[in-house]
């Protein structure tokens, strides 16, 4: 038996067969100490998972989206759009089947950002987009769009600060330091796990002036 515990994790990449989940890179992990993985536990009514996949959609089917380096909390919970049969505009808000397809309403694909840390036991409701670099405090609700490099909490989750000041927020965003090749990334660690601006922007120059 495998024992759980805190120290464990799965690599999304090495652990998602569902196709309507898109992975970027290698990095992104779950911490999956007390249940049942990431696919199992984390993501919610989403088609194509284990039972679903070979059923024929009635819809077009909303996708969830995962940067690089993204950080999972044990426990948390991604709600997809998949069983939104509940119309709150009208009168009843039970799924009958007979008008199910009407009451679908898409809230699109969902989007976490590179960089990010989705806090323990947090909640991501669908279609919302988690900026690049941003946090999610644990046991939050998050029912709108993150920016990035922000911190968020609470039910429903509200904005409690930028992680750097905004001119900062627009260096990193413009360094576009996820798309960098391994290579670069690993070289420039020193200066991502530290807080000088200058210092990063310095060595990412000369570092292209080097290899260019």
């Amino acid at each position: 038996m495998n024992k759980k515990h805190w120290s464990k994790y799965q690599l999304l990449h090495e652990v998602v067969t569902n196709p309507n989940i898109t992975i970027k890179g290698t990095h992104s992990y779950y911490s999956d100490c007390w249940d049942n993985g990431f696919e199992e536990s984390v993501v919610r009514y989403l088609h194509g998972d284990e039972v679903s996949r070979n059923w024929e959609p009635r819809w077009e089917i909303d996708k969830l989206h995962i940067g690089d380096y993204v950080c999972i909390g044990a426990e948390a919970v991604i709600m997809m759009g998949g069983n939104h049969t509940h119309r709150m505009d009208w009168f009843c808000l039970y799924p009958f089947m007979d008008f199910i397809e009407e009451a679908y309403e898409s809230r699109g694909d969902t989007v976490i950002g590179d960089g990010a840390w989705i806090g323990m036991r947090s909640m991501i409701m669908p279609g919302v987009k988690i900026g690049e670099g941003a946090v999610i405090a644990a046991n939050s609700v998050v029912t709108k769009d993150v920016a990035p490099y922000s911190v968020v909490g609470g039910t429903p989750a509200k904005a409690i600060r930028l992680r750097f000041d905004p001119e900062i927020i627009q260096d990193l965003l413009a360094l576009t330091i996820y798309e960098w090749p391994q290579e670069k990334f690993d070289a420039m660690k020193r200066y991502l796990c530290a807080s000088d601006i200058h210092k990063l922007k310095q060595a990412s120059s000369e570092y292209d002036s080097q290899h260019s």
